[in-house]
């Protein structure tokens, strides 16, 4: 990669995976593509490029990759799993209509294209611990639904084209940056937020509900590594299984605890969120992620508890 397009650019993982790939690459390299409405600030917009790039426009993306000689491109346009089920057709439309745009630009334009999948392309057939790289994807929502389109498109015009597409399939990703974005996950980054203001949190999904979880740094980092790894090495590529810590609202409520020993927390179980978590994998096996491009994460459950409680502190009390 020597020009990258980020699309999605200040959403929840574009606009710190945006500052990664600058800090690696050099500000000038990496181009912010936003939407009128949600237009890059501070540091996202003075630290490099910045272009309006809808993903429902595939012509503005070409003229954006030819004129920054974009050989790369993240597209992270979506919309997240319980925002998607009350806009089914928008959630297409972005996912779907938008990521043609992009594979069609990248089949002109010669680029590799980065576009995420998730958990959610499974659904309540899939083996739910250990679930395997390749296995039954039935997804019950539109989010999965389209992440599982994803996969294949991507797959397809890496096979007919020769396209660079190149995936993983995120857990709950869990950030200090960004707020959630209307995630199933979302909770495991409100309840932070909570222990730090002193407040009881009230937990959306009900005990006992595992999922994989991931803390952002450690997502950002899977990405590039993917984008950057021999493709000689790789035998799948679009969906890689990627797994850090698997763990139930009382696991993290008690890992909050250690630090923040007075913090509490409630449940009133939001009956979407859960039928959604009901419908996912409890752990997933990444293996092949290791196999082939040497995927380790870095953080667990402690250690991502440690830094968000610290930096969280510092971010509310400034």
């Amino acid at each position: 990669m020597k020009n990258i397009l980020i699309i999605g650019s200040t959403g929840q993982i574009g606009s710190e995976l945006t500052m990664v790939l600058r800090g690696e690459y050099g500000g000038e390299h990496v181009v912010a593509g936003y939407i009128p409405g949600a237009e890059p600030k501070g540091e996202l917009l003075e630290s490099g490029p910045s272009e309006i790039c809808d993903v429902t426009n595939g012509q503005a993306i070409l003229q954006v990759c030819e004129k920054y000689h974009i050989d790369a491109i993240y597209n992270l346009a979506a919309l997240l799993s319980v925002v998607a089920e009350s806009k089914p057709l928008l959630a297409w439309k972005i996912g779907i209509d938008g990521l043609l745009n992009v594979l069609e630009v990248a089949r002109t334009h010669g680029c590799a294209v980065f576009t995420p999948s998730s958990i959610g392309s499974f659904g309540p057939e899939t083996p739910r611990q250990l679930t395997p790289q390749d296995t039954v994807q039935r997804p019950r929502t539109i989010y999965g639904v389209s992440k599982v389109t994803t996969e294949l498109l991507s797959d397809y015009y890496f096979h007919k084209y020769g396209v660079d597409t190149r995936s993983v399939r995120f857990p709950g990703l869990i950030s200090n940056v960004t707020l959630p974005g209307g995630g199933t996950t979302d909770y495991a980054v409100d309840i932070y937020y909570s222990a730090i203001r002193g407040e009881r949190f009230v937990c959306p999904i009900g005990k006992g509900t595992y999922m994989d979880m991931m803390y952002m740094p450690d997502g950002l980092r899977a990405a590039i590594e993917l984008m950057e790894a021999n493709p000689d090495r790789l035998i799948h590529r679009n969906g890689f299984n990627i797994a850090a810590m698997s763990f139930e609202p009382n696991d993290i409520y008690e890992a909050i605890r250690k630090y923040r020993p007075d913090f509490e927390m409630t449940y009133e179980v939001d009956p979407l969120k859960q039928a959604i978590a009901n419908s996912w994998p409890d752990r997933l096996d990444d293996t092949c992620a290791r196999q082939e491009w040497d995927w380790a994460p870095r953080y667990d459950l402690d250690g991502m508890t440690r830094d968000m409680l610290e930096k969280l502190e510092k971010k509310l009390h400034a």
